[in-house]
């Protein structure tokens, strides 16, 4: 090759190159300015080989949206953002994917911008040890919340409300533990100003069988009220804002108090027992920096005068002494997203803590704070129950439609259907459990029941 020829390719390939510059994209084009894009994944349950909905909205219109796991692109093709600036996909979750909080990032161009979410893969625990427990069941009424277990009237008592406010289906319950039916029902009264006729829905539930009552939430008006055991009639309703988002209700019949979690805020509300006066709230102190201690699920054991609760926004549990109203301890988790569910062995003195963000079940040693086993259990574990005659803790896990049995030491022993969404156990100090399950509409056969558990005597 001459030196002439060499020459003209050179400068050929210059050419080329400055035109391919420019008419290039930039690879720092235009952003989207004040992008406000949100990034949502939804799922009942979202175990490998299930599907999860994606959900973006906040986008700009028209632009083109791809999904990375990693330097994985899962979708086939890009995916447009309609002039509402959404979009929405069904993402197919693989059959290999490991449990646990799996980061998700949606690459938008034209303009250019990104945004973040959290697709959380449950385990998947088959069905097993059926034929360890046996097991009663009734359909009652739609909307079953939670239920409480009061030996002196041996009567088990349901909340249910439907739907969002303004709620206006709702009803307290007197069931029968054995034949598990309903002895008498009662819907609450209607809210004073409420919109359309919303009512004083019932959530939580605990019973005082020392005066005889039974004390619900009203989450949604937040507040509380006390009904009489033997009839359901109305003992008193406070008025709207008693207890900001009442979640749960224990009673300390010892002590004569009773206790109701503030969801959102950072305390339990208290109140007298005998007199129905307020008395001084307790505050929860996150360990966390600038984090706040969120309570979820309430369990007393009466006998050491503790009350035991989790915080839903840390991963954190409490101890308070009744009699004081101090907390003694602050106990770090570790693994433990959205903790909601608590029960205590008082023989071993260990708290079993379920987490619905996290699907599992810690098992913590209260004495030194240490985690002993961190057990899953399945997609939204949502409340626990601890059987202490059997020494079995149940998980109800609401987006798995199961009952996990676990015992003292982290093994399963049992994993059960639970119908749909299972929301709420309770031990009766018998040998029995009560598990209540939503539904997902009136007509939902394997929703809306009471289920009576207990360990098969062999």
């Amino acid at each position: 090759m001459t030196a002439r020829t060499s020459l003209r390719i050179g400068t050929l390939a210059a050419a080329i190159l400055l035109a391919a510059s420019a008419t290039a994209q930039p690879v720092f084009d235009a952003p989207a300015n004040g992008f406000k894009g949100k990034l949502t994944a939804r799922s009942e349950n979202p175990v490998a080989g299930g599907s999860a909905e994606i959900i973006g909205s906040g986008f700009v219109p028209g632009q083109q949206v791809e999904l990375l796991r990693g330097q994985a692109v899962l979708t086939g093709s890009p995916l447009i953002v309609d002039d509402n600036g959404q979009f929405k996909t069904e993402l197919a979750i693989p059959a290999d994917a490991v449990p646990g909080q799996h980061p998700l990032v949606a690459r938008a161009s034209g303009p250019a911008a990104a945004a973040v979410t959290t697709l959380r893969v449950s385990p998947k625990l088959a069905l097993s040890g059926q034929e360890r427990f046996s097991t009663a069941s009734n359909k009652l009424v739609q909307g079953l919340y939670q239920s409480a277990y009061s030996a002196a009237s041996n009567a088990v008592f349901v909340t249910s409300a439907v739907g969002r406010p303004p709620v206006t289906q709702s009803q307290l319950l007197k069931v029968d533990p054995t034949t598990l039916e309903v002895l008498k029902a009662i819907t609450p009264a209607t809210v004073p100003g409420g919109k359309g006729d919303s009512v004083y829905a019932v959530y939580g539930v605990g019973v005082d069988d020392a005066n005889g009552n039974v004390w619900v939430t009203n989450t949604r008006q937040n507040t509380v009220a006390v009904y009489r055991q033997s009839d359901l009639s109305l003992v008193r309703q406070f008025d709207v804002g008693a207890v900001p988002h009442a979640r749960d209700v224990v009673v300390d019949g010892a002590h004569g108090k009773v206790f109701a979690s503030a969801t959102g805020e950072d305390h339990l509300s208290v109140f007298d027992a005998r007199t129905l006066q307020p008395l001084e709230s307790i505050t929860l102190t996150s360990g966390v920096d600038d984090e706040k201690f969120v309570p979820m699920s309430l369990v007393l054991d009466e006998p050491s005068g503790k009350l035991f609760t989790v915080s839903i926004g840390t991963p954190e549990a409490a101890v308070i002494d009744v009699a004081s109203g101090k907390v003694d301890k602050v106990i770090a988790l570790g693994n433990a997203t959205s903790a909601s569910g608590v029960a205590y062995d008082a023989k071993r003195n260990r708290l079993f803590v379920a987490s619905q963000g996290s699907d599992n079940l810690l098992i913590v040693d209260v004495a030194s704070g240490t985690v002993l086993h961190d057990v899953a259990v399945g997609a939204g574990a949502l409340n626990v129950a601890f059987d202490p005659l059997a020494g079995l803790a149940y998980v109800s896990n609401r987006g798995a439609g199961t009952v996990t049995v676990v015992d003292a030491d982290g093994t399963v022993v049992g994993n059960l259907e639970g119908g749909t969404f299972p929301n709420h156990v309770r031990a009766d100090g018998k040998g029995n459990v009560f598990a209540v399950n939503k539904s997902k509409g009136a007509e939902d056969p394997k929703g809306d029941r009471i289920t009576r558990i207990a360990l098969r005597q062999l």
